[in-house]
């Protein structure tokens, strides 16, 4: 296990090098001058040789890339030439707002998922009409699923807000900068559940599509179990069908589901983007939606790596945790 793990750190550091040099040669490749978008459209030629010079721009692009590098790893992510502040200043104000609605998101559509997994197989009693509705949500377009639902349950019906992540002007900032937590943090549990509020609609729209996802996988998984010798070995000691799912089906069914979890994360974080710009949700997609119109790649490269560290730790983890569901997982 200890070898395992140690392959998959090793791993784990190459792609995420990699992932920092790609990021770089975009923006070398930009036909962006950092130096001149920094200083504005109306700087002299002069000014912005003095600007590039000072940010190392002129240097060779091997050594720049040794300095970004650096810089990476002392937490530098540079100026964002829009709000004139360190990307990380301004991802450490904007990214616990995308953890919560990406965590939330998570973890509804494991449940989703197992859910839609488990009834599926076992053909529990309204598996039949669970799964459509759940297929038929799941197949819209995010977006288009999004502005329904503030239509229809926020516009028309008035059961949850559609924008934001809170409607009081004096709910504390700190210290995770989550809605929910610094509300019951504070003692405040009208503002942590009108945080909770906010977010049942957004993190539903981020959840469904990883959920069928990791259902379907789920289902095939537990059906292929429940077929097996150990299940009929359970089935003919008198196990009913329900035991021999709970008990016996679904360990030896997780390790597929949990590598299916693990990719749809990528999914997610993509969807996490494009619902926080619908339901203007002060998160880092909102962050990098307003930063793409003004060229301001630091932002930008900055929420890319985020995102990207994130989802390469995350599917790290959950390839460990395939380890120790099933011993027979190698990385061979």
């Amino acid at each position: 296990m200890i070898k395992f793990a140690a392959k998959r750190f090793v791993s784990m550091v190459l792609i995420l090098l990699v992932l920092t040099a790609i990021v770089f040669l975009l923006q070398k490749l930009s036909n962006v001058n950092p130096a001149h978008a920094y200083l504005g459209a109306n700087a002299s030629q002069a000014a912005i040789r003095h600007e590039t010079h000072v940010l190392g721009y002129d240097q060779p692009v091997l050594t720049q890339y040794v300095h970004y590098v650096r810089n990476l790893l002392d937490g530098n992510l540079g100026v964002s030439l829009r709000t004139r502040h360190p990307v990380a200043t301004d991802l450490g104000v904007f990214l616990p707002a995308t953890v919560e609605l990406a965590v939330t998101a998570l973890v509804l559509a494991v449940l989703l998922g197992a859910t839609f997994g488990l009834v599926s197989a076992a053909r529990f009693r309204g598996a039949g009409a669970f799964r459509t509705l759940l297929l038929a949500l799941a197949s819209a377009p995010v977006f288009l699923l999004a502005l329904l639902m503030i239509l229809w349950i926020s516009g028309d019906l008035h059961l949850l807000p559609g924008t934001g992540d809170t409607g009081y002007t004096n709910a504390p900032t700190g210290p995770t900068g989550m809605i929910v937590i610094d509300g019951l943090l504070h003692g405040q549990p009208a503002i942590a559940w009108d945080g909770v509020r906010h977010l049942i609609m957004p993190a539903i729209v981020v959840a469904l599509g990883p959920a069928v996802s990791i259902g379907r996988v789920l289902r095939g998984s537990l059906e292929a179990s429940m077929s097996s010798e150990f299940a009929r070995t359970a089935r003919a000691k008198g196990l009913k069908e329900r035991t021999v799912v709970l008990r016996h089906a679904l360990r030896n069914s997780t390790s597929a589901a949990l590598s299916m979890t693990g990719l749809q994360v990528g999914l997610m974080f993509a969807g996490v983007v494009v619902v926080e710009t619908i339901f203007a949700w002060p998160g880092i997609g909102l962050y990098v939606d307003q930063s793409i119109p003004q060229a301001d790649f630091p932002a930008i490269a900055g929420v890319t790596l985020v995102l990207g560290v994130g989802y390469v730790v995350i599917n790290t983890i959950v390839d460990i945790l395939q380890a120790v569901v099933d011993p027979r997982v190698t990385l061979e």
